[in-house]
């Protein structure tokens, strides 16, 4: 079996009118959301062997937050710039090279595309991801790249209540 952490970058900030989509860091609540919800997955005993990251300012800072709480090595932590707003059919591709010594995966990545990646799941129907939001599913499968097409199991979906 492999399992799918989906991860939306916490809340970023849109102080910097002069700052480009891509350089927007996290605000006060992004900063304080990303290292609670890490917490709250470690003290609930979850593991996770490879977390991939959008590239964009605010993801990979959520997704530094989760390696350091995770207290997860160097190598088991990429960065890609083709999740920065990735479609569902990159998200897949990605999913489906990574390493099957990973049982359990984390992406950090963007709406709309991480709400539509966890719909296309088919097995609960999100309106929105929220910032910081986290969808989990099992897939049936013993490799990613047959997890795309592989029968998924609901697993959780956590989010920052305010």
């Amino acid at each position: 079996m492999k399992s799918l952490l989906l991860v939306r970058h916490a809340k970023s900030s849109w102080d910097g009118t002069t700052l480009a989509d891509f350089d927007r860091p996290l605000n006060a609540r992004g900063h304080r959301d990303a290292p609670m919800m890490a917490k709250r997955l470690v003290d609930n005993g979850l593991e996770i062997d490879l977390m991939v990251s959008s590239t964009a300012v605010r993801a990979i800072t959520t997704a530094q937050y989760f390696k350091t709480a995770f207290q997860l090595p160097n190598e088991k932590f990429l960065s890609l710039t083709a999740l920065y707003h990735a479609d569902v059919q990159t998200c897949n591709e990605i999913i489906s090279i990574q390493n099957d010594t990973a049982n359990v995966m984390a992406i950090f990545s963007h709406n709309p595309g991480i709400t539509y990646l966890a719909n296309s799941m088919g097995v609960m129907q999100l309106d929105n991801m929220p910032t910081c939001g986290i969808f989990a599913v099992h897939g049936h499968c013993n490799s990613w790249v047959e997890f795309e097409n592989s029968k998924k199991e609901f697993w959780f979906f956590d989010y920052p209540k305010l």
